[in-house]
């Protein structure tokens, strides 16, 4: 089943295009990674999945238009913003309570089993806990909805490694299986590595990469070059070179480069690149492009 299918997607802002053409197509079970600089496009890709903006071009989610069947729409979906926030007033029971009484498919026993796995108390007030907490309490809010599609713009934007870990290995454990589909976009590109299944990379509103981490995986390769092989590997022309512990990094598009792990082999130390890295080389060196993303 495909869950979103968007073919020339776009949307301006005044004279700024925003999203500018994109076509974006993602199955049922799979998890889509949204990279991207600051002002990129993803929020407002995700506003148009979502139905909080109008936009031009052909979008089905879940089958539905995100503008006229919005409200249909929102049964079978999630979504934490990276702005999110509960109000801070309220009790965590009081936050159970106010979910149970507006989301149909909202299973309040799940959400308690989830809380109890934290140090979260439905006797504590919301600005009592820390970001991280609420992060927690937000995300087991989530997953106790029976939703097909989960959208995440930027879930753990301000939190430490250790929560970050922990909000993943809950996403992955506990919430996602076969039949669900997330969407997520984030900064901290190198907590999504081994999560997600699909990469996508949008800069300037346009799609400068798509592919499966089956794909990223064969096709890129970086080699750490033995000194007195730098420059027989810069002549097989790597898309990008960095100086890492003063040795030469390169990586190589196998599919663009026409070599093989074997040839690059014999040259130094061949490996799976970070998806920062490939990012970088992607986008190019000047910090406008990778403000924020790396």
């Amino acid at each position: 089943m495909t869950v979103i299918e968007a073919r020339g997607l776009r949307k301006a802002f005044g004279k700024t295009m925003a999203v500018d053409g994109i076509d974006v197509h993602v199955e049922e079970g799979r998890i889509l990674g949204l990279i991207g600089p600051n002002g990129a496009g993803k929020s407002t890709a995700l506003n148009a999945f979502l139905g909080l903006t109008p936009y031009q071009g052909e979008l089905r989610v879940l089958g539905r238009d995100p503008w006229t069947e919005r409200d249909e729409l929102m049964r079978d979906i999630c979504f934490i913003a990276d702005a999110a926030v509960l109000p801070r007033w309220m009790l965590v029971s009081q936050a159970l309570d106010y979910v149970a009484g507006v989301h149909p498919r909202f299973d309040r026993a799940k959400a308690e089993g989830f809380l109890a796995k934290t140090d979260i108390q439905q006797a504590s007030r919301i600005r009592e806990l820390s970001k991280g907490m609420v992060t927690q309490l937000h995300l087991s809010l989530v997953m106790a909805i029976d939703a097909k599609l989960l959208v995440l713009d930027e879930p753990t934007l301000g939190l430490d490694l250790l929560y970050r870990k922990q909000f993943y290995d809950s996403l992955l454990n506990d919430y996602f299986d076969r039949s669900r589909t997330i969407v997520v976009t984030t900064h901290q590109v190198e907590d999504v590595q081994n999560v997600i299944t699909d990469l996508m990379f949008i800069n300037r509103g346009r799609i400068v990469l798509s592919c499966s981490m089956e794909e990223f995986e064969s096709r890129y390769l970086e080699l750490t070059v033995r000194p007195e092989k730098v420059s027989e590997a810069r002549a097989l022309k790597p898309i990008h070179e960095r100086q890492m512990l003063g040795r030469s990094a390169l990586l190589f598009d196998l599919k663009v480069n026409h070599v093989d792990r074997q040839q690059l082999a014999a040259l130094g130390e061949v490996h799976t690149p970070g998806i920062t890295d490939l990012f970088i080389a992607l986008m190019g060196n000047n910090s406008a492009a990778v403000q924020g993303a790396a």
